[in-house]
């Protein structure tokens, strides 16, 4: 999509106002349920990157009290998803194909992901590699990832609902 993208006008218009982001980000929740379990938390969103961060609590912490690896898994997959959702144009759709990632050092602390992606890539039909870097509160980085995600031509009315959402 181009800068003018639906969900980059919303993230736009609603970081804007007081919890607007907190909103933006229970909204993207909503239409993705299964990202609910880490409470996600939207940091900066544009074409070609996303950033989210999320808390260290219970909820997502392993036995041996860092947090857990899957939980950051998550938070890789929500960064990506937003990059590719802000970057890919109308007349193009895409679903990730694959996650390749490693484990470097324990998160003792609350975490945030930045996934970067070409914006000129997302253009193209075929796979699109998304890098995903997560680093604790030190900035050190405990996870990198890169998501494979899969652009094709969008149906019909997938191209005439994102027409309506650009106009």
């Amino acid at each position: 999509m181009s800068s003018n993208s639906s969900v980059l006008r919303l993230y736009r218009s609603f970081s804007n106002l007081p919890g607007g982001k907190w909103l933006f980000a229970r909204a993207v929740c909503w239409r993705a349920p299964y990202f609910s379990s880490i409470r996600p938390r939207v940091i900066e969103l544009d074409r070609g990157r996303s950033v989210w961060s999320m808390r260290k609590r219970r909820a997502v912490q392993n036995h041996i009290g860092t947090v857990h690896a899957l939980a950051m898994g998550n938070l890789c997959e929500i960064a990506a998803g937003l990059a590719m959702e802000a970057s890919t144009p109308a007349g193009r759709r895409w679903i990730p194909k694959g996650m390749n990632i490693e484990y470097l050092k324990k998160a003792t602390t609350d975490v945030s992901a930045e996934a970067t992606v070409s914006a000129d890539a997302c253009a193209s039909v075929g796979d699109v590699p998304v890098e995903v870097m997560v680093r604790d509160t030190a900035g050190e980085t405990v996870v990198r990832a890169v998501i494979t995600m899969y652009v094709s031509e969008a149906r019909a009315a997938e191209t005439q609902r994102r027409a309506v959402d650009t106009a």
